[in-house]
């Protein structure tokens, strides 16, 4: 049986989580980390990951908590031998490998951008055709209330179609052309792809990869309405850092 606690337990991704963890037969949640969590829970619940690690014998940490939070929680996590899966975006690619360097051996980091598997064969369809097209654009549509922009799983496409392309970057008109008084009209640019973050209320988590080359566009979308479209991967997550160690980005690893 694994036991996991997780970080963030009270929040909409950490109770779906909760639910998920609860209803597999191979896991349980041994305890949750949440200043804010109110009422009763079926495991006692804690104000910090310290204090969660002090009483109990945890085999991994799930952490959906906040860009401001996850930092702390993997850095006292990692140091006692603590598997983490980090569902949790605006960590950098500096901060992950640092953090993973305090680990023990044999102690694995996995941070995915996205835990859904249609986002990550999103990306692997993007990667294939990004060598075909000199054009691409990522726009993607999230919820009012998340707090990254953009978000982890938009980053991760561009960056995946930049190396795909070999660095290549764009023809198309950037932000030399954007009017006075509208700046970033073009969009963030990473990597040398322009990506674009679109916040309301009546999105959960959706995103477009635009290809374009002469007389033809290719437009690859993937969206989720629902939070239990995550769990399957969290899941494979917690049933695969185990065998790991290190740190790995990306759930594909999991999956191909």
């Amino acid at each position: 049986m694994i036991k996991v606690a997780v970080a963030g337990c009270a929040g909409r991704m950490g109770s779906a989580a909760v639910d998920a963890i609860t209803a597999a037969s191979d896991m349980e949640v041994v305890c949750g980390v949440d200043p804010f969590a109110q009422g009763d829970a079926v495991f006692p619940v804690y104000a910090s990951v310290e204090a969660a690690l002090d009483a109990h014998e945890v085999d991994v940490l799930v952490d959906f908590t906040r860009p401001d939070v996850v930092e702390g929680n993997l850095a006292v996590a990692l140091p006692r031998g603590v598997n983490c899966v980090v569902g949790t975006t605006g960590l950098s690619n500096d901060a992950l490998e640092a953090l993973a360097a305090t680990a023990q051996e044999d102690t694995c980091l996995f941070y995915a951008p996205n835990f859904t598997t249609g986002a990550v064969l999103m990306m692997q369809f993007a990667k294939a055709a990004a060598p075909f097209f000199p054009e691409a654009e990522v726009i993607e549509f999230h919820h009012a209330r998340k707090l990254d922009a953009p978000s982890g799983t938009a980053m991760r496409a561009a960056q995946i179609i930049s190396c795909a392309r070999g660095g290549h970057k764009s023809e198309a008109p950037g932000r030399e052309t954007e009017i006075a008084g509208a700046e970033g009209a073009r969009g963030a640019l990473i990597d040398g792809v322009p990506v674009h973050a679109v916040r309301s209320s009546g999105f959960v988590a959706s995103q477009e990869v635009i290809f374009g080359s002469m007389g033809q566009t290719l437009t690859i979308r993937h969206d989720s309405w629902d939070r239990t479209s995550y769990m399957p991967g969290v899941l494979l997550g917690i049933r695969s850092v185990g065998e790991r160690c290190g740190l790995i980005v990306g759930l594909e690893n999991f999956m191909m």
